[in-house]
């Protein structure tokens, strides 16, 4: 398998803690809306093991619009990000 999905991880969840899918799906949907939350409120989530996730702040910038080659203002916005723990990364490798 090349990637794992939102249904997968909850198919393990139900198999490994005897759970119905459908109580594993809402336990899944619990823990990323809670992170999101978290995330819109501007607050940083870490994971002990696993990594951290905040809001980072790209700056404004001049960007070229592909159409007309004019130089346009790109506003500054906030992205959700992601830092692996040390102990993730060292699982990777």
């Amino acid at each position: 398998m090349d990637s794992i999905n939102k249904k997968f991880i909850s198919e393990i969840i139900a198999e490994k803690h005897d759970l119905t899918k459908k109580e594993s799906a809402e336990i899944l949907d619990l823990v990323f809306d809670t992170i999101t939350d978290a995330l819109i409120k501007g607050e940083r989530v870490d994971i002990t093991g696993f990594g951290r996730f905040e809001v980072k702040t790209r700056a404004s910038r001049t960007g070229i619009n592909p159409q007309t080659k004019e130089a346009i203002e790109i506003n500054a916005t906030k992205v959700p990000g992601f830092k692996a723990s040390k102990s993730l990364k060292d699982k990777v490798r």
